[in-house]
């Protein structure tokens, strides 16, 4: 039997093992989140609210002790693990303050005086929860947050590698007064994943993770006829074509590649500079990359491993790598692969980690060009001085969400999500709540 376990990326010490659940345990905690949900859904929506703001504020609360606790399970900088928190928290705070007007009667108009008609927002059931280990509690927190408020019960499956968070946050849930039932934490198998999407009661899957994970699960909830929504890679492309201040444009995009020390799936990846500023991008952007001192580690030493072997790939098939160290287990020294050309297998892959690469483009057109010449459309980052043509860009461009003259802006009133391989369906904001609930028409003649 397999099992879930935490091994510190810092110094490869393997600190605790998990056994997995039980099918026995499976089927009880399906069969629980059931007969759970008719009573949950029954509570007002305020009810329901003050339980999950009491979940935001033991986020805040205990900010440090969670953050600790991903220090240990991913490598995440304690500084970056507590801001993590704190945003997990603002997250489940803002949907117990927008719960009433997210969830209100939508009335529908221009019924020529016959009667009257709405749309009644209500929940729909269980909902299971694959969550990635990058962002351990921020990712939970978009998909619990507005499903909790709603009224859905819900079965979470965490990565391997994040069994103690997992088990923090379910402890947190409860203290909070989530009923039994409402929220439980599984350490499920593949196997048993499949069959959880199977049961009649679960009604939808979130899942958020690799393209591979996303098309199994999109299989098996397609055979069930169950909704999904997968939030996958990306390849995020950071255009920029013109600038009063490169220092800070470098800034921010150093910013866009290293947050999270680059495992981010909206991460800015792909750096696209118009000729006039390429030459002067570049050498600035590699002597701020290659001056970093990357004090935490990638996830694993597996994912160092699997980084270098693409980066490797890359510089065989002709790219140039600028670098100032060597991969010492999880730690990854940052880098900039330049000279990546459409038969490089590499142009069309997603970089996990500390590495970026820059492209000169002749002029707009071929900026957008390279930007969407790319299978994945999550996120994209536009920078210049034209407002106009900021607008004009992010409309050419075939990603879920365009930022101008900005990175790192996510707050929970914004959709997440993507087009092409990077998924579909979105989280957070008004659009998140939106997913997984069942949109009633009520319509009266009187």
């Amino acid at each position: 039997m397999g099992s879930y376990a935490v091994v510190d990326p810092h110094t490869g010490e393997h600190v605790k093992t998990y056994p997995t659940a039980t099918d026995a345990e499976v089927s009880e905690a399906v069969a629980a989140a059931a007969a759970a949900h008719a009573d949950w859904a029954a509570r007002s929506i305020a009810e329901r609210a003050a339980v999950v703001r009491r979940i935001g504020e033991l986020h805040a609360e205990r900010s440090e002790q969670l953050g600790s606790i991903i220090m240990r399970e991913m490598g995440k900088a304690l500084a970056d693990a507590i801001g993590e928190v704190e945003f997990s928290g603002a997250i489940y705070t803002y949907y117990a303050d927008n719960a009433e007007s997210l969830l209100a009667d939508k009335p529908i108009a221009d019924l020529d005086g016959e009667g009257s008609a709405f749309i009644r927002s209500s929940s729909v059931g269980t909902i299971l929860g694959i969550m990635p280990w990058n962002f351990p509690y921020y990712q939970v927190a978009r998909f619990a947050g507005p499903n909790l408020v709603l009224g859905n019960t819900l079965l979470l499956k965490h990565a391997s590698q994040c069994p103690e968070s997992s088990a923090a946050i379910a402890s947190i849930f409860t203290e909070a007064g989530v009923p039994t039932g409402v929220y439980t934490n599984l350490y499920a198998t593949i196997a048993q994943v499949a069959d959880i999407i199977a049961a009649p009661s679960v009604r939808g899957v979130s899942l958020t993770g690799s393209e591979r994970a996303g098309a199994a699960v999109a299989e098996i909830a397609g055979r069930n006829l169950k909704k999904v929504v997968l939030e996958l890679g990306g390849s995020d492309p950071f255009i920029l074509l013109s600038t009063d201040d490169l220092d800070a444009t470098v800034d921010a995009a150093i910013f866009g590649r290293m947050d999270n020390v680059g495992q981010a799936c909206n991460g800015a990846k792909r750096f696209i500079v118009v000729d006039e500023l390429h030459d002067a991008f570049l050498e600035l952007f590699t002597a701020k990359m290659l001056a970093l001192e990357t004090s935490a580690p990638l996830s694993s030493a597996s994912a160092a491993a699997g980084l270098a072997e693409q980066v490797d790939r890359a510089v065989a098939q002709g790219a140039t790598l600028a670098t100032a160290g060597k991969r010492d287990g999880a730690f990854f020294p940052a880098g900039v692969l330049t000279g990546l050309t459409p038969d490089n297998e590499v142009y069309y892959e997603e970089l996990f980690g500390p590495v970026a690469q820059v492209y000169r483009a002749v002029d707009e057109d071929d900026a957008v060009r390279l930007a969407n010449d790319t299978p994945f459309g999550l996120g994209s980052y536009v920078f210049t001085t034209d407002q106009e043509q900021a607008l004009r860009v992010a409309s050419r461009l075939d990603t879920g969400m365009v930022y101008i003259n900005g990175v790192g802006l996510d707050a929970p009133e914004l959709p997440f999500g993507g087009t092409k391989v990077s998924g579909f369906g979105r989280e957070l904001g008004s659009l998140g709540i939106e997913e997984f609930l069942n949109k009633k028409l009520v319509r009266s003649l009187t």
